[in-house]
């Protein structure tokens, strides 16, 4: 039976010269490569008590949803700004070049929720540093964030120290 990381395709110098793009899509293109996914990432979230799962678009949708429906818990998404319908809060984080705003339902977390963040991803961390301080605003507690795939060299833990940070697959560098 292929492992988890046997699905990721990675491809050299993209987006620039250097970088070793680890694509995602390739595991949700596998029947057997999404199957295994999520299974993993649940395996990292069922021994927690907690009521919410958050998930950032997009691809934090696709892996977050599917386990909040297994383990019979609620989904709230987090949008950039401007897609969300009703009253939101938003963060702004910083990108490679420049800055990005993210939003959540201001009713979305009920105060003293227990929360769990899924992600496909942790490169710097700045999105999901943004994420927690929705959720905290909104008197949520974060329990445990998870990701299916983590960039160890670009130190994204680092921003999310003294919280309890699981990923499926680390890769050493960028």
């Amino acid at each position: 039976m292929k492992e988890l990381k046997d699905y990721v395709r990675s491809i050299p110098d993209f987006p620039e010269e250097g970088i070793i793009f680890r694509d995602v899509t390739s595991i949700l293109q596998d029947k057997n490569g999404l199957h295994l996914a999520i299974d993993e990432i649940q395996k990292l979230v069922q021994d927690k008590e907690f009521d919410v799962v958050v998930g950032p678009e997009s691809r934090g949708f696709i892996f977050g949803v599917p386990i909040a429906y297994n383990l019979g818990k609620s989904f709230v998404p987090v949008r950039k700004k401007g897609k969300l319908p009703c009253a939101t809060i938003e963060a702004e984080y910083d990108l490679e070049y420049g800055k990005s705003v993210i939003e959540m339902h201001k009713d979305a977390i009920i105060p003293g929720q227990k929360v769990v963040i899924i992600d496909d991803l942790i490169a710097t961390g700045g999105t999901t540093e943004a994420i927690i301080r929705l959720v905290e605003e909104l008197g949520g507690e974060i329990v445990r964030i998870v990701f299916l795939m983590e960039l160890c060299g670009l130190n994204g833990r680092e921003k999310l120290a003294g919280y309890d940070v699981q990923s499926v697959i680390r890769y050493d560098g960028k």
